[in-house]
């Protein structure tokens, strides 16, 4: 099924994880998937490649494996982690996303560029269909091994 002209139900729900219920969104998480991907694609316009996904839609239960938060927007179709080759590229992304929002006056809820303890970046993007907080920042997480040995 497709969402918008580039993007795909499959590939705004894929992941590695099997879970019990088979990580299928509802009809309420499609239409915010599509509200999403309408960014998307204004996204890849812009920056002139396509967007790639590294996850999308999260059931509770796919969510609860991954280490994701209780609270977040990826269980209600309302977020995506866009892969990015580097910093410079998550950057490019995020003001791109800015400027996205300054020029249609529409809010989103979250632009957070994200670090894992191997370096590798990705781009969190989340609009929701209301109370979007523009919540803008950079996170880093460590791995377990990085730390405990930070503690030492």
């Amino acid at each position: 099924m497709r969402l918008s002209e580039h993007m795909t139900l499959a590939e705004l729900c894929k992941t590695s994880v099997k879970t019990e219920d088979g990580n299928i969104p509802s009809h309420v998480h499609i239409e915010n998937l599509k509200r999403l991907c309408r960014w998307l694609e204004a996204l890849r316009e812009r920056v002139g490649v396509p967007i790639i996904i590294n996850s999308g839609y999260r059931s509770p239960a796919v969510n609860k494996a991954v280490g994701g938060v209780p609270t977040s927007n990826h269980q209600t179709g309302c977020a995506v982690d866009i892969r990015v080759a580097g910093l410079d590229q998550a950057v490019q992304y995020a003001a791109t996303l800015l400027d996205i929002s300054t020029q249609w006056c529409e809010d989103f809820d979250e632009i957070i560029i994200e670090r894992n303890a191997r370096g590798t970046y990705w781009l969190h993007f989340a609009v929701r269909p209301e109370g979007n907080r523009r919540k803008i920042r950079m996170t880093s997480r460590l791995g377990v091994e990085k730390a405990k040995t930070a503690h030492h």
